[in-house]
């Protein structure tokens, strides 16, 4: 999210008795779960919030293969804000794992390229200190710092993200280039294409491996952004949901988005979603009680209670990736 600039910036009685004594769901308790119940939940929460909605919801299904439950126009080309540092993270990793960069590179931090909105780095107020890709990878994702976009821009100018993700088959995702080559604006993106970023992102094809491992660890934590999707979780369950938000506004209105993976017990993805609101009321509010962001729990609440389950011949299949548990410590 950045509140310090703006960019134009899917779901007879004889019968059901028979059906009930057979130990089959009647069709009225088959429509309260699964996805008829996503579908019905998405649509109320959307009507609810307002605004222009644009989303891409899918699960796995028989054999493996995901299968769309929410396809509300999801090729919409749409500006993605905050959510876009996904794709430009995907882009740096993809440099990394081709050898022409490392996560212990080493960068210093000028006074001159620190963005307030969100993130911590402009917190700082002295500046100067070295810091890695890692650092700056982590907090572009888990807190959404905007200077992380900075940085890099200087390790992976934008015309060479844009031919990242070009390689990789986004059609629509791209940063927008300006007259500095290391700086750019997030740019567009569609549900349908960050639905794709990340299911390759889960099954390990996006990346390398350990850089798709690497990325969902940072989205997948619980000192990341809890008020949308995850907010009525518990912190298990949060760990098996990765996640990213982004919110700013344009001449339509406000925008919230989120966009994410959820996994099973195992560690197997299972769904995915990408909502993508425009034109919505509120100004200037970034938190919770945002009605977008209200639907966004509410939604994210139902999909996590009927996420499918995993089919046994399906286990060996899916790479999965389990995140260490959650321990608060005190310190000494």
């Amino acid at each position: 999210m950045s509140t310090s600039m703006s960019r134009r910036s899917a779901l007879g009685l004889g019968a059901v008795a028979a059906a009930a004594g057979a130990g089959v769901s009647s069709p009225a308790e088959a429509s309260s779960r699964g996805p008829a119940r996503i579908r019905k939940v998405y649509e109320k929460e959307k009507r609810r919030a307002g605004g222009v909605w644009h989303t891409h919801i899918a699960a796995v299904g028989d054999g493996g293969a995901l299968r769309p439950i929410v396809e509300d126009d999801a090729d919409h080309i749409t500006h993605g804000y905050s959510v876009q540092k996904l794709a430009v993270a995907v882009a740096v990793m993809d440099k990394i794992d081709r050898g022409l960069l490392t996560l212990d590179t080493r960068l210093d931090m000028q006074a001159d390229i620190i963005l307030g909105g969100s993130g911590i780095y402009h917190l700082h107020r002295v500046w100067g200190d070295e810091i890695t890709v890692a650092n700056f990878l982590t907090a572009m994702l888990l807190v959404s710092d905007n200077t992380a976009v900075r940085m890099c821009g200087r390790v992976v100018p934008a015309l060479e993200i844009n031919e990242i993700l070009a390689a990789k088959g986004f059609v629509h995702t791209r940063v927008e280039p300006v007259a500095n080559p290391n700086r750019f604006f997030l740019g567009t993106t569609t549900p349908r294409e960050m639905h794709d970023l990340l299911w390759r992102l889960a099954t390990k094809t996006l990346l390398k491996p350990e850089s798709c491992d690497f990325l969902l660890s940072i989205t997948r934590w619980l000192n990341g952004y809890h008020d949308g999707v995850r907010r009525v979780m518990s912190s298990r369950e949060r760990e098996r949901v990765a996640t990213k938000y982004g919110a700013d506004f344009n001449e339509l209105g406000e925008s919230r988005h989120e966009v994410g993976i959820m996994f099973g017990a195992d560690g197997a993805p299972l769904l995915t979603y990408a909502m993508f609101a425009e034109g919505l009321g509120e100004p200037e509010n970034y938190g919770a009680t945002h009605p977008a962001v209200q639907a966004h729990a509410t939604i994210g609440r139902t999909l996590f209670d009927n996420l499918p389950a995993p089919r046994p011949a399906d286990r060996g299949a899916v790479p999965r990736t389990a995140p260490k548990p959650f321990h608060p410590v005190s310190g000494g």
